[in-house]
């Protein structure tokens, strides 16, 4: 049976896919701060709507995804297909590290595995969606580091504690933290995520800033509503 999320501008087939879309993945594509830019990689694309949701907002750029499921690469590539957006989306269906391309990204964005100290998911494909260690990690960086353009980008969102993690490995190769939105639940608690920037230019102190998803228990709050508005059906 199929399971479809309608957007305003796309819809999404997920039937397909171990990880479902999810509230990680729509706050990272909303939130991120970016300029125009000519060229975009989504890595672990799942459903593909970060790289649809990017496609809408960025409406100059190429889109590039890649997925190493195979039956969620396949999705992801009806999606792309399907959407109004077709001409500038591209989907590989390999890992990143195996990727053949050429040139370099202004933007690399991801909302990755990041379960490094859970038990594995007894699901094959759950497991090989939501669980990796820093191995991993470190891959993704040196990619970032090879593959980004002179002001390129790399966007993560992420744990906290695995957030500032990265932020000390990634100086070791170029990479420095610039920017984070740290993601709470409810006002007054510690975050739940950050979404981390990483670029080339080293800043004496990244720029932070808040964000709550509630304004009360069910509730959403008005931040979270005008931030998934341009794309939710029910905002």
């Amino acid at each position: 049976m199929a399971s479809i999320f309608r957007f305003k501008q796309f819809e999404v087939d997920q039937s397909d896919c171990a990880m479902k879309i999810n509230t990680d993945g729509v706050l990272l594509a909303s939130l991120l701060e970016v300029e125009p830019v000519d060229r975009v990689l989504d890595v672990g694309t799942g459903t593909g709507v970060i790289a649809l949701m990017l496609a809408q907002r960025l409406v100059d750029s190429r889109v590039e995804a890649v997925e190493i499921d195979p039956l969620a690469a396949a999705m992801a590539d009806r999606n792309f297909r399907n959407s109004i957006f077709q001409e500038r989306l591209e989907l590989h269906a390999t890992s990143f590290q195996q990727m053949d391309v050429q040139g370099h990204y202004d933007l690399i964005v991801s909302n990755p595995p990041f379960y490094t100290d859970s038990l594995h998911n007894p699901d094959e494909r759950k497991k090989l969606a939501r669980h990796t260690d820093l191995d991993f990690f470190a891959e993704l960086l040196d990619f970032a580091a090879l593959r980004l353009s002179d002001r390129g980008k790399l966007v993560l969102i992420l744990p906290t504690a695995l957030a500032e993690t990265l932020a000390k490995i990634s100086a070791e190769r170029g990479l420095y933290c610039s920017s984070e939105v740290q993601i709470s639940s409810f006002e007054g608690e510690s975050a739940i995520r950050k979404i981390v920037t990483f670029e080339r230019l080293r800043v004496e102190l990244p720029a932070q800033r808040a964000f709550v998803i509630y304004a009360a228990k069910g509730i959403y709050s008005e931040a979270y509503r005008n931030a998934l508005a341009p794309y939710f059906l029910t905002f």
